[in-house]
């Protein structure tokens, strides 16, 4: 962490194209808060959109961001009745703040709460600032520990990977079934790993690069299909659509047995998709979404414990925070990196 006469760094974003790291005051922790000494943080699908194009689907950036929702470090300091943590404790993050009182929040599915808020973005007025920051600060409830032994780097992958979790969940039980992901990205080769972890039998992996295909089979799938190179064999008792295109989704559509299962993951652009609706009449095909996740870090941190879910091959890159300018094209380069973690750990302040 570099804060240096009460302030620190910040990445935020003012527009499209328009990403700087700022100097601001350093947060302090109020009555059931607890502020983080952020050590990494994972650059998402969501940042790059806010980077590129200045919005995620319809979530235009109307103010200046702080950007980042991947994050894990140590308590820096604690507001008053916070017990659940002490100050030098590892920990990471749960982005979402659900609003407790609506219809999905009281049924148990605050992951798609209307009113929920998530660290970094700009789906409501003012911004929820993220934690691309050196000290961040959320409420206790927010704050997670980390197994005893489990490193911050790869507590930083929490977030997506609880997000890969709770898509194959979506599936039920996947024990010795033959499972098609679309998309290779960081979420589709997190969703490979889960799978490993949850016993799928064969796990088929398609991309449009090789480089990503080639992180899926070190994570574990057992066919990686390039593109391309026809996709008309796929065969699959269920698929989790990842890559976020109507092709993919198609895909999918098309591959899984008839009375089969497909997971919505990947977002789609914005506004109506083609996608081959009539298969799923005619083959009776199920499909269900995939957003978010409630509790499934408590899930991803066991099993990253005891060895069952594998992180260490989706994690290609880590960057000072001072190279930040080479983080971002890096990040959303897929034939050149995978996951990248920016390092707040020194710098200049």
């Amino acid at each position: 962490m570099a804060v240096l006469d009460g302030t620190m760094r910040a990445v935020v974003v003012h527009g499209a194209g328009d990403l700087r790291l700022e100097h601001r005051d350093v947060p302090a922790p109020g009555p059931g808060e607890v502020a983080i000494a952020v050590r990494y943080g994972g650059i998402c699908g969501s940042d790059l959109h806010y980077w590129r194009h200045g919005a995620v689907g319809e979530f235009r950036v109307r103010e200046p961001l702080v950007l980042g929702h991947e994050v894990a470090g140590t308590v820096h300091a604690l507001g008053d009745g916070v017990e659940s943590v002490t100050v030098g404790a590892p920990v990471t993050v749960h982005p979402a703040t659900p609003c407790g009182a609506c219809r999905q929040c009281l049924g148990g599915r605050p992951n798609i709460c209307p009113n929920a808020r998530y660290l970094g973005s700009a789906a409501r007025f003012p911004h929820v600032q993220g934690g691309f920051a050196d000290v961040l600060v959320v409420r206790e409830d927010q704050v997670i520990a980390l197994p005893a032994g489990l490193d911050l780097r790869r507590a930083a992958v929490v977030e997506p990977a609880s997000v890969a979790w709770h898509a194959v969940r979506q599936l039920g039980d996947a024990r010795d079934s033959r499972v098609l992901v679309t998309g290779a990205g960081p979420i589709g080769c997190l969703v490979v790993s889960a799978l490993r972890a949850a016993g799928a039998a064969e796990i088929v992996v398609t991309d449009v690069h090789p480089e990503p295909l080639a992180v899926a089979a070190a994570l574990g799938a057992t066919r990686t299909v390039l593109v391309g190179d026809g996709t008309d064999d796929l065969t699959a008792d269920a698929a989790i659509e990842s890559s976020g295109s109507p092709a993919g989704f198609n895909t999918c559509l098309r591959a899984v047995d008839r009375g089969g299962l497909v997971v919505g993951l990947g977002l789609l652009p914005p506004g109506d998709s083609p996608i081959a609706a009539n298969l799923i009449v005619t083959r009776e095909l199920r499909v269900v979404g995939s957003f978010r996740f409630d509790r499934e870090p408590g899930d991803v941190l066991a099993a990253l414990s005891d060895g069952r879910l594998a992180v260490d091959p989706v994690i290609t890159q880590v960057v000072p925070l001072d190279a930040l300018g080479d983080a971002f094209p890096l990040a959303g380069d897929p034939t050149r990196s995978c996951k990248v973690l920016l390092d707040f750990a020194g710098g200049t302040p």
